[in-house]
């Protein structure tokens, strides 16, 4: 770093991010087109305002490949996991997974279903992703099957898979979070239940309101008949074929790493291809590189099961460096030092402390693209405050996570949002609606900081 360079001010750090917002707006609100091209220019803003203040290209690179970085592990996942996609239809293992809960699922209790269901896998495996990836591939078809709204299934599958991505030990966010603010696991998770578990029962009851609407006379039954025949005809349904989800589940469960579990995921999906469904290698290998293409003459079911595979998710990959590029530069060149910096002067009470805590996050979110850098920078920049009034760091942690993890799926350029919405096929601006769990908890949160409710002090809580 050479002595002349220059911290940035407010106004210059603000100068890329205005310039994304503005460019984010006319590219996909009016022009209809999808987010890449304005992250890469808003990159471009990023990097010239980093030379006038003196940093090098070098140094600019360097932040640009750090950010990437950041998501390697994510990217070689969502690849992974499009493959998977791709061999689990093939395999017939997503068609009888779609067939029986067409068959066990009402549309009335459906949302609430799927919403505990990815509840309990997730707390399970720690991993909203491995929970989206397997069984929310399978619900979505099904709520497809019931007349249920695509969003709205989506929204349930969100808020049941970030439910365990914030509570389950397993989780990294849910150990980054304590690492960052400073106590430890245990303390972080109980201190969160205090705002997930409200948030909990509130979007369980918005669910089932939501499901009064396709109960009953609203069931379209000769639909889900054409579409359990189609299904039947065309693949080999047998309980047997639950067993690989089954198996990648329990993996991650058993602590193996999430990308060798998904990938056993695609080469049972291969096998079970093989020997259930008689495909050819070559069908196969087709299906895990471009995707499974249905040709059943029934549009629902070849519209459902068109999908996956390795090249769907380029867009995706592509989006995620895209946005990790202008996120990288931004926090190499100090630039969102300065805008938290900025936002910390201005707190005055505990509740405002929360409250900027948590909108520094999404704001990270939004503008870095991945929920690590939303969890550990405003947790650098806060933690002093906290300190300060006498807080214990729990309710640092749980800010952090209540808004860094929740709301990253909610950002179609975010690396969670993008996966999310590549592997659901639904864009995450449509299920941001229904996402009840992952808008209720931040706001629980917030209520908490002015209202004082749980906000426990550091000699409150060891003199307990």
């Amino acid at each position: 770093m050479s002595e002349d360079k220059q911290e940035p001010g407010l106004g210059l750090a603000l100068i890329p991010v205005v310039f994304l917002v503005l460019a984010l707006f006319v590219t996909i609100v009016l022009l209809g087109q999808p987010a890449h091209i304005p992250l890469i220019l808003a990159a471009a803003v990023a990097a010239g305002v980093a030379f006038y203040l003196n940093h090098s290209w070098a140094e600019i690179q360097e932040g640009m490949i750090h950010g990437i970085n950041l998501a390697m592990g994510a990217i070689l996942i969502l690849m992974v996991v499009g493959t998977m996609i791709g061999t689990w239809i093939s395999g017939g293992i997503v068609p009888t997974m779609i067939y029986y809960g067409l068959k066990v699922l009402s549309p009335g209790i459906f949302l609430v279903a799927t919403m505990i269901i990815c509840s309990i896998i997730s707390l399970g495996t720690g991993s909203s992703w491995s929970t989206a990836g397997t069984v929310g591939v399978a619900l979505i078809g099904v709520g497809q099957g019931l007349g249920v709204p695509v969003a709205m299934v989506a929204g349930a599958i969100i808020s049941g898979a970030y439910f365990g991505d914030k509570m389950s030990p397993l989780s990294d966010t849910t150990n980054l979070a304590p690492a960052v603010a400073g106590t430890d696991l245990f303390s972080h998770i109980r201190h969160m239940v205090y705002t997930v578990v409200p948030a909990y029962v509130i979007s369980l009851a918005l669910f089932g309101f939501l499901g009064t609407r396709f109960s009953g006379g609203m069931l379209k039954s000769q639909n889900i008949e054409t579409m359990l025949s189609g299904i039947k005809s065309h693949f080999f349904i047998h309980p047997l074929l639950l067993l690989p989800p089954v198996l990648v589940i329990l993996m991650v469960v058993l602590k193996v790493p999430p990308l060798p579990a998904l990938l056993g995921g695609t080469v049972l999906g291969a096998l079970f291809a093989v020997l259930t469904q008689s495909r050819s290698l070559s069908d196969v290998v087709q299906a895990a590189h471009a995707g499974f293409v249905s040709n059943t003459g029934i549009s629902m079911v070849d519209d459902l099961l068109t999908r996956g595979g390795l090249m769907s998710m380029m867009e995706t990959v592509a989006l995620i460096i895209c946005a990790l590029s202008f996120g990288g530069i931004m926090e190499k060149t100090g630039m969102l030092k300065a805008l938290a910096s900025a936002l910390l002067k201005r707190v005055r009470r505990t509740g405002s402390l929360v409250a900027t805590t948590i909108f520094s996050c999404i704001g990270m979110n939004v503008i870095a693209a991945d929920q690590y850098i939303a969890i550990v920078v405003p947790g650098r920049m806060f933690k002093n405050a906290f300190d300060a009034k006498g807080l214990h760091p729990k309710n640092l942690s749980r800010a952090l996570e209540n808004s860094g993890t929740m709301t990253s799926p909610l950002i179609p350029w975010n690396s969670c949002g993008a996966f999310m919405g590549a592997t659901l096929g639904v864009n995450p601006l449509l299920y941001l609606p229904y996402a009840f769990l992952n808008l209720g908890v931040p706001l629980v949160s917030i209520f908490y900081g002015y209202t004082g409710i749980t906000m426990e002090k550091v000699n409150q809580d060891q003199s307990k």
